[in-house]
């Protein structure tokens, strides 16, 4: 079951991630460079790399611990989009329509079911803290990006965390959710 649910998460994923590359029909890698700034992008494409050598390497360690980042990653996606996004940008018909569904609910759902289901190794509470890395390294980025980049090269803060200025804020209620986060996960491997 785990391998079907690795492959599902892949090919589901590879084939929205494919279609970035293209607009009106057209190979156009621009726009690919615009779908990589959201994190739900990055973070399903990592959880589906790891699911894909989860399906043919599964036993290798460092192979079961991408995909617990991964996993990690898509939940922070999952439970930002219903935590924070939904209710500050006027509700979820948006947010779970068309890809976006499958991006930002189904899939972490599947990656959180065959990772605590199906994969249980056991975690530690040092290895968990690998979970964290996605946040940490994407929330540096992001806060460069929208609050300290040149005028020119700056990104619209499209997520809404420096709303008001409140960038340090946002940025430290998104490490302690991505903690929280990497806590559940080492309490349901565990179980």
């Amino acid at each position: 079951m785990d391998r079907f649910l690795n492959a599902f998460i892949f090919a589901v994923t590879f084939a929205f991630t494919l279609g970035f590359f293209f607009k009106d029909g057209k190979w156009a890698p621009a726009q690919a460079a615009k779908a990589f700034r959201f994190f739900t992008v990055q973070s399903n494409v990592l959880c589906a790399s790891a699911a894909l050598l989860m399906c043919f390497a599964s036993a290798q360690p460092w192979i079961w611990l991408l995909k617990y980042v991964g996993t990690a990653a898509v939940t922070v996606t999952m439970l930002t989009v219903f935590l924070f996004l939904g209710p500050s940008m006027g509700g979820y018909g948006e947010l779970l329509k068309g890809r976006d569904f499958f991006l930002h609910l189904l899939t972490p759902l599947l990656a959180l079911l065959s990772f605590c289901v199906f994969e249980k190794r056991g975690l530690s509470f040092r290895v968990a803290m690998w979970g964290l890395l996605p946040v940490v390294l994407y929330g540096a980025l992001y806060l460069y990006k929208v609050v300290y980049a040149p005028a020119e090269r700056r990104w619209e803060d499209f997520y809404g965390f420096n709303r008001g200025g409140k960038w340090p804020v946002a940025f430290a209620a998104m490490l302690l959710g991505g903690f929280l986060i990497c806590l559940a996960l080492m309490f349901l491997q565990n179980r």
